[in-house]
């Protein structure tokens, strides 16, 4: 049996690939956001720690999601360079003004709670691949997810999908049982997309 090997010589994304790549993934991100937080739901991450911080506190999730996610800067700088810090200040930056501008261009108050939680777990899942492949992430435990996958070789879907039980299992005092079902179907296809679509090694962009 052949095997084809990748070429030795594979080269990086260019800095307009990257500054093109940001955009697109943070908007991913942002509007599976939205859609879970129009229905009232939850996901993993520090986006679910936003969420869980918004309906306790009646900030906005947009400006919680980027607060919380200040402190993960530190080990970004120290153990995953300048470059891919400034690039996931600004994913974040973008994600947290981009989640509040949805709401004033379309209406979702009638959509399915199951098929939004299925529709918001890809289009997060999708977002957070797209950054990673450009040397970026969604800030917060995506930030721990990629240093050990780097440093340990840990998948980051599998990391992203233990931090993500231990957030969706504080949610259940304020998200209703079907709601938190929902929410729990999209966490799984989000690390699916991860896991299947981000192994180490496989991508040499």
């Amino acid at each position: 049996m052949t095997v084809i090997e990748p070429p030795l010589d594979v080269k990086k994304h260019s800095l307009l690939e990257d500054a093109l790549a940001l955009p697109i993934g943070a908007f991913l991100l942002s509007w599976g956001m939205f859609l879970l937080q129009s229905i009232d739901g939850v996901t993993g991450g520090l986006a679910g720690v936003a969420f869980l911080g918004s309906y306790v506190s009646g900030w906005s999730v947009g400006l919680v999601y980027f607060l919380v996610n200040v402190p993960f800067y530190y080990l970004a700088v120290r153990r995953m360079g300048w470059r891919f810090t400034i690039k996931t200040l600004i994913a974040v930056g973008l994600i947290s003004i981009m989640v509040e501008l949805h709401p004033l261009f379309i209406d979702v108050s009638g959509l399915d709670s199951m098929y939004a939680a299925i529709f918001a777990g890809l289009a997060i899942g999708t977002g957070m691949l797209v950054l990673f492949r450009h040397g970026a992430s969604a800030g917060g435990f995506g930030i721990l997810a990629q240093y050990l996958q780097a440093t340990r070789g840990w998948r980051a879907g599998y990391v992203q999908g233990a931090l993500d039980v231990l957030v969706v299992s504080a949610s259940l005092a304020l998200v209703a049982p079907y709601i938190l079902l929902c929410s729990i179907v999209g966490a799984v296809l989000l690390n699916a997309v991860i896991a299947i679509n981000h192994r180490p090694g496989r991508y040499l962009g």
